[in-house]
C-alpha cells in the first residue's frame, strides 16, 4: 500500500434486513445515503489513525474496488474514512473505541 490509502474487505453483502421493531426490509427497498462497515486489510506508510484489523465506517459511493486473487476489497484514502472501531482503542481505558 502506499501512502494514505487503506485496503478494506467489506463486511457481509448487504440484503434483507430487520428493523428494530422487527419489520422485514428487502433487499430492493431504497433507503437515504447509508454508511458501510469494513475491516482494514492493509494501510500505507502515511497512514496514522488506523491499523489491520481495525473496523472502519465508510461512504459506499467513496470507493475504488479491486480484486486481489479472486477476493474482492475496497480501496480508500485515509481521509475517507468516518470512523474507527478498534480493540486497542478500548484497552486504554480512556475511550469509547469509537472515533467520530
Amino acid at each position: 500500500m502506499l501512502h494514505d490509502r487503506v485496503l478494506v474487505r467489506q463486511d457481509a453483502a448487504e440484503g434483507e434486513r430487520r428493523s428494530g421493531g422487527g419489520i422485514l426490509i428487502p433487499a430492493t427497498a431504497q433507503v437515504g445515503k447509508r454508511l458501510a462497515w469494513a475491516e482494514v486489510v492493509a494501510v500505507g506508510q502515511n497512514v496514522r489513525s488506523v491499523e489491520p484489523r481495525d473496523r472502519v465506517l465508510y461512504d459506499p459511493e467513496e470507493r475504488a474496488e479491486v480484486e486481489v486473487r479472486g477476493v474482492p476489497y475496497v480501496l480508500l484514502r485515509e481521509r475517507d474514512l468516518h470512523a474507527v472501531a478498534a480493540e486497542r482503542i478500548e484497552i486504554s481505558g480512556e475511550a469509547t473505541g469509537l472515533y467520530l
